[in-house]
C-alpha cells in the first residue's frame, strides 16, 4: 500500500532522509520510533505532500505519488496528481487542526462534500455515524473551543475516517492531550484497527501504544531504518545497539 524506493529528502545542506527503503501492506500497521529529529514526521508530510521529495519516489496504493508520467518518462507530480493520490490517505495531526470556526458536523462534512464531491445529506449521515463510533453523538452541533482535548481528537479522528481512506497516518496524536486523556484515544485507534482493514502509519513515542497495536516496528535513526521487527522481537530482543540505547532511555528497557 505504501513503498517508498531510495527516498532523499533535504533541507539546504541537511539530509533529514537518505537513501530511505520501505513499504507497507494492506492492512498493515506500522509504528515508526525512533529519537527527535531522526525523520518519522518528514515520512508522512511527504506522504500528504507537504514537502516533496529530493531523490526517489514514493507509491501509495499501486499509484506513483511523488511522479507522474509524461511524454513516456516520470517527471515530478504537480499538484492535480497529488490531490488525486492524495484522497487514498487521511491523516489526524497532534494539534487536532480543526477549523475552529465550523462546527463538529463541519469539520466532517467539509472535505466530503467539496473534495469527493458527496451529496450533503450522506455526508451528513457518515459524519453522525463516524460521532457514534468515537462516542461523541451530543457534540455534533457544537464547536472546537467547546470541546476537551480528548474529544477535540476524537473528532479529528472521525474527520480522518469520513474521507474513508485506504491509509490513516497517526503523527504523535497524543502528545498534545492530558495523561488522563491518553489511554482512551488510544482504545479508540485500536478498536478502528481491528474494525476496518484501513493501512495505519504511525508515528509515536507511546512505547506502550506501538508494542499493542502494531504489525511491525520501525526504528529510525540519523534518516534510515535502522531495525524492522514485529513489536514482541524488537521491544524484547532488538538486534541493534541503538535500538536498545534508545528503548533503554524511552522506557528504562535494560
Amino acid at each position: 500500500m505504501i513503498v517508498f524506493e531510495g527516498v532523499e529528502k533535504r533541507f539546504g545542506d541537511n539530509v533529514v532522509l537518505r537513501d530511505l527503503d520501505f513499504s507497507v501492506q494492506p492492512g498493515e500497521h506500522v509504528c515508526l520510533i525512533g529519537p527527535s529529529g531522526s525523520g518519522k514526521t518528514t515520512i508522512l508530510r511527504l506522504l500528504m505532500t507537504l514537502e516533496k521529495v529530493n531523490a526517489g519516489k514514493i507509491m501509495v496504493g499501486g499509484e506513483c505519488l511523488s511522479h507522474m508520467e509524461r511524454g513516456g518518462s516520470l517527471v515530478p507530480a504537480d499538484d492535480k496528481h497529488c490531490r488525486e493520490v492524495r484522497k487514498r490517505i487521511g491523516m489526524v495531526f497532534q494539534q487536532f487542526n480543526l477549523f475552529p470556526n465550523m462546527t463538529v458536523r463541519g469539520n466532517l462534512i467539509e472535505a466530503p462534500t467539496r473534495v469527493l464531491g458527496l451529496p450533503r445529506d450522506e455526508a451528513n449521515a457518515r459524519a453522525a455515524e463516524l460521532l457514534d463510533l468515537v462516542g461523541l453523538s451530543e457534540k455534533i452541533d457544537a464547536h472546537p473551543t467547546e470541546l476537551s482535548g480528548g474529544q477535540q481528537q476524537r473528532v479529528a479522528i472521525a474527520r480522518a475516517l469520513a474521507m474513508r481512506p485506504d491509509v490513516l497516518l497517526l503523527d504523535e496524536v497524543t502528545s498534545a492531550l492530558d495523561p488522563e486523556l491518553v489511554a482512551g484515544v488510544l482504545n479508540l485507534l485500536k478498536q478502528i484497527g481491528e474494525d476496518t482493514d484501513i493501512t495505519f502509519l504511525c508515528v509515536t513515542h507511546e512505547m506502550g501504544f506501538a508494542r499493542d497495536f502494531s504489525h511491525r516496528v520501525l526504528m529510525f535513526d540519523s534518516g534510515r531504518v535502522i531495525e524492522d521487527a514485529p513489536p514482541e522481537a524488537l521491544f524484547t530482543e532488538p538486534r541493534e545497539s541503538r535500538t536498545r540505547d534508545f528503548l533503554h532511555a524511552v522506557i528504562g528497557r535494560s
